[in-house]
């Protein structure tokens, strides 16, 4: 079964997720945004053996520690999808605008499409290409553990904002009905900020998507 722990990072405390396989105590790190030495106390704690890099887009926040990390630990770098290379060739840029240490470009070592999956130890998880916030983001959905991990898609209360480069508002509405509600009312999702909830109390509270 797939287990997670999530560590909020940076300055802007983006929901960085350590996600591994109970079994074979497998692990990929979600979205190493910054302060890759409390995200490796967390790995060293928790007993894991990290293995991959996963990213739902490249802004600062959620991508800025990829490239350092990667290379001290030797792991592949999967995703996001290829719409965002943009903003991973701007990563450096990024980190000068908003305040962040020195952030370095990278190559993914495996970009993602939807329907694509992702595996760690004996969980597999879907990936849904959700653009709106980024043209190139995706979500990581387990559907046994019935958790999804969206990234800047959709926030308890809240949606992705749109006013960056290459957002587009009604692409990301059609994001989360047509490619998140699918998944299930019972589902959680683990944001990119903010509290935990669920694809139900969405549709039923969320004043930019409820039913």
């Amino acid at each position: 079964m797939l287990r997670y722990l999530t560590v909020p990072v940076t300055a802007f405390a983006q929901n960085c997720s350590i996600v591994w396989c109970d079994e074979t105590k497998d692990a990929a790190i979600i979205d190493p945004g910054g302060d890759l030495d409390l995200l490796l106390a967390e790995v060293e704690r928790l007993g894991v053996n990290l293995k991959a890099i996963w990213l739902t887009h490249a802004h600062i926040d959620h991508a800025g520690g990829t490239a350092d990390l990667a290379e001290q630990l030797d792991l592949p770098i999967i995703g996001p999808h290829p719409g965002d290379q943009f903003w991973i060739t701007g990563l450096p840029q990024q980190g000068a605008m908003f305040g962040f240490p020195p952030a370095r470009a990278f190559t993914p070592t495996r970009w993602l499409a939807d329907g694509d999956t992702v595996q760690i130890g004996h969980s597999v998880l879907n990936v849904r290409h959700c653009p709106g916030h980024t043209p190139g983001h995706v979500v990581f959905h387990s559907a046994e553990a019935q958790r999804a991990f969206v990234g800047d898609v959709l926030f308890a209360g809240s949606i992705g904002r749109t006013d960056f480069p290459q957002g587009n508002h009604a692409q990301l509405i059609s994001s989360i009905k047509e490619r998140l509600w699918p998944m299930g009312p019972d589902t959680v999702f683990i944001p990119g900020h903010g509290p935990e909830s669920s694809f139900g109390a969405e549709r039923r509270h969320n004043p930019h998507v409820r039913d």
